[in-house]
């Protein structure tokens, strides 16, 4: 394995002074060969071809994964010439948000990575056995001009229809208002087919482009821009950004400052946030020595939603050996602003009303490398390309349901959180 720097990434389109793109990371992106993206505001790696490969299952599926990266990475040989986050030895990985979920999860070991980070940028080969090999060639390094469009696209429902879902959320409430849980997330899931099969270098693309502030993801198929960061483990800090109560924007500024005020002191939207920050900071408190926790959240604009929005931070104890990135993604995982509160109760009655398999979506997807350090977000905002059939595309929205929700509104609302997968997919949104 060998990382060597790059003065320029081919084909940049930033100039002296100019922000950074991460257009300049996923152009690099070649046809097939498994891509791999982790990108947010130019920053970020890319990464294609297959290395090595974990698959895991079940319950043990994360500690399974972080096991066989321990063990990956103690036999690796490596010439690292650049020493930043992101550079060495690199693993991209995507877990199912159910323990029963057929999904499973996945750790990539990719063949190469190219990463920014603060303006310096690097190029790492990965090959099996240890073997260095030749060192990296930057000039191998080429733009993918032409991405295919996927063509024209069609939408149809999920697992259940939108009156259907409706239901659910209101037999999750009658719940909720009985006592048998606090608040409860439920997702619902769209179908779009295209005419020809969806190439997730054309997605991620489009995500990047309009939805700047978000991490935008293609990892074992899945694509998506999320804005919530799962956790972020580097040099012993953690963060972990928290988001729970949406509003829809108008398009208006005027309107949405109006709609951003009503959002940050609404009861029901507060009361499902406080819900979500609490269960981080409780699954961070046992690896800290220290945490801080906002006493209120900030509201966090994006094109299609406004969100309350918290960062949790944390220092890791000095203990040895220090837990992986994935290991902190693990035990913070199903937080409360995906699954509900308490966590046990809440994911019986997904499984009750839900009538699906949520796959990949809302579980942890990111990177880690060789000290254990990396990110993490959690899988939103996103879909994910199905392997019988390429042009298909499974995509979802998820919302929280507390004793205060009405059908109605948390369906507007898991439409506004369809509108970016929809839009980069081709189909025709309001």
């Amino acid at each position: 394995m060998r990382t060597v720097p790059l003065d320029r990434l081919p084909g940049a389109r930033t100039g002296e002074g100019d922000e950074p793109d991460a257009r300049d990371l996923l152009d690099l992106l070649p046809a097939g060969d498994a891509p791999l993206a982790w990108v947010r505001r130019g920053d970020g790696l890319v990464a294609w071809g297959e290395a090595a490969r974990v698959e895991t299952s079940g319950p043990s599926r994360f500690a399974d994964a972080d096991e066989a990266w321990r063990r990956i990475v103690a036999h690796a040989v490596v010439r690292d010439e650049v020493r930043l986050p992101g550079t060495g030895p690199v693993a991209f990985g995507s877990f199912a948000f159910d323990d029963e979920s057929a999904a499973g999860g996945v750790l990539v070991v990719p063949r190469v990575v190219v990463g920014r980070r603060a303006g310096r940028a690097w190029l790492t080969t990965q090959t099996p056995a240890g073997d260095l090999g030749a060192p990296p060639d930057p000039a191998t390094l080429r733009v993918a001009d032409h991405v295919p469009s996927p063509g024209a696209v069609a939408q149809a429902d999920g697992a259940l229809s939108p009156a259907r879902w409706g239901a659910a959320v209101s037999d999750a409430v009658a719940r909720i208002r009985r006592g048998d849980v606090d608040k409860v997330v439920l997702a619902r899931d769209v179908t779009v087919t295209a005419e020809e099969p969806v190439d997730p270098r054309w997605v991620a693309r489009r995500l990047a482009d309009r939805y700047a502030a978000t991490w935008t993801f293609v990892v074992d198929s899945l694509v998506g821009a999320t804005p919530e960061l799962l956790v972020r483990s580097q040099k012993g800090l953690v963060t972990s950004r928290v988001l729970a109560g949406t509003i829809r924007r108008t398009g208006d500024d005027e309107a949405d400052m109006a709609r951003a005020g009503i959002l940050a002191h609404s009861s029901k939207d507060l009361e499902e946030h406080e819900y979500a920050v609490a269960s981080v900071a409780a699954a961070l408190t046992p690896f800290c020595s220290s945490t801080n926790v906002p006493d209120v959240p900030f509201v966090l604009p994006l094109p299609n939603v406004l969100h309350l929005a918290s960062d949790v931070t944390g220092v890791l104890a000095p203990d040895e050996p220090r837990p992986t990135s994935l290991a902190l993604a693990a035990a913070l995982h199903p937080s409360a602003a995906v699954c509900g509160t308490p966590t046990a109760a809440a994911r019986d009655v997904i499984r009750a009303v839900e009538h699906m398999d949520r796959d990949r979506y809302a579980g942890p997807v990111g990177w880690l490398g060789a000290d254990g350090d990396g990110e993490w977000g959690i899988g939103l905002r996103s879909g994910r390309v199905q392997a019988d059939d390429p042009r298909r595309v499974r995509i979802f929205a998820g919302c929280g349901v507390v004793a205060a929700s009405e059908p109605t509104a948390e369906l507007a609302e898991s439409e506004a959180k369809l509108e970016p997968m929809r839009w980069a997919l081709g189909v025709r949104t309001r």
